[in-house]
């Protein structure tokens, strides 16, 4: 393991806007402070083609546009920023070793802002078509579906801002719930109301996305049947390479009606996020969902590691709360420095 550098007041784990306000206002406060960051900074916002429901953006801001705007903010404070993966944290005597894939971080204290990753949908060929027609970025992938028949999967905010994303783009774009109702905010719903070519199937599930290879091909009428026409038009029983299958449908069961095939070009998945916390554990403390249990000032089971963003338990996932989780944990952990036994 590289060794530790020199030891800095506080190191912040996720560029997210959770961890890019914690090190804005750390650095305010005078503390030396060094954010890692494995990819931009920015973590889930950047994905997000406007951002409406942030203060002091009336006519929304691009997610990709956002982070980088509080990343430079936060610079201009004097706070550093190093691209790495976290791998582990520990608790070295009076102060935390942050074990990343590049280098070892030394801090007196921590804030742990890794944000979430999108849950998946645990279903036969989600994984083998990633990236071939499954998607996570409605903003990202949108463009490539222009004309197509899509479907949205999930019925929370992000779920609805992705199909009214798609919407732009997609011939027709299907939001298929599991609830009687989507749980998105109310302003979400009313915007995907107005959009002719979007339709809600609630009390649905999927059962499995199917790709182009998944049953052969039925011969087209009036082919030969006989001699090196008939090889030739017979459907092959291999079914074709990875790289050449995409989405073509996806199976669901929907109550009362029982199981049927959707046919759909594109399945964009956002049925939830999960805490980006396997690096921590068996350091903090956990709750059943993975999320990092804190108190009332976001302090962990450990002195002088906080947590902030989605990453914590009790986080209602809104970017404005994220910023709000950042500004604190800074707060607290500047005092904790400054009051703690020497």
């Amino acid at each position: 393991m590289p060794r530790a550098e020199a030891t800095v007041d506080l190191a912040i784990v996720g560029a997210g806007l959770a961890g890019l306000t914690a090190a804005l206002t750390a650095a305010e406060l005078g503390l030396e402070t060094v954010v890692v960051e494995r990819m931009a900074s920015g973590g889930q916002v950047l994905n997000v083609e406007a951002v409406g429901n942030f203060p002091g953006f009336p006519r929304g801001i691009a997610g990709y546009e956002l982070g980088p705007l509080v990343q430079e903010q936060a610079e201009a404070a004097g706070a550093q920023f190093v691209m790495d993966s976290v791998l582990a944290l520990a608790r070295q005597g009076d102060q935390w070793e942050v074990a990343c894939a590049d280098r070892t971080l030394a801090a007196r204290t921590v804030v742990l802002a890794a944000g979430s990753a999108f849950r998946e949908l645990g279903v036969p060929g989600e994984a083998a078509l990633l990236g071939r027609g499954v998607s996570h970025c409605a903003s990202c992938d949108g463009p490539l579906f222009a004309g197509k028949d899509v479907c949205v999967v999930g019925g929370g905010d992000s779920a609805l801002d992705e199909a009214a994303v798609l919407a732009e783009h997609a011939a027709r774009v299907w939001v298929l719930l599991r609830a009687a109702q989507p749980r998105a905010r109310a302003a979400a719903q009313k915007r995907l109301a107005g959009l002719t070519n979007v339709t809600l199937l609630p009390g649905c599930e999927v059962l499995e996305i199917l790709g182009t290879g998944n049953s052969p091909s039925p011969r087209a009428a009036g082919e030969p049947t006989t001699g090196a026409a008939a090889a030739e038009q017979e459907p092959s029983t291999t079914p074709p390479a990875a790289e050449s299958r995409t989405v073509r449908a996806v199976r669901l069961r929907t109550a009362g009606e029982g199981t049927r095939e959707l046919p759909v070009a594109g399945v964009f998945v956002f049925t939830g996020l999960a805490p980006s916390t396997a690096f921590l554990e068996g350091c903090v403390e956990l709750d059943g969902g993975g999320h990092v249990v804190v108190d009332a000032t976001l302090q962990t089971s450990l002195p002088g590691a906080f947590a902030a963003g989605d990453i914590r338990q009790g986080s209602v996932s809104l970017l404005s709360a994220a910023a709000g989780d950042g500004a604190i944990a800074a707060v607290m952990a500047s005092r904790w420095l400054a009051h703690r036994p020497v």
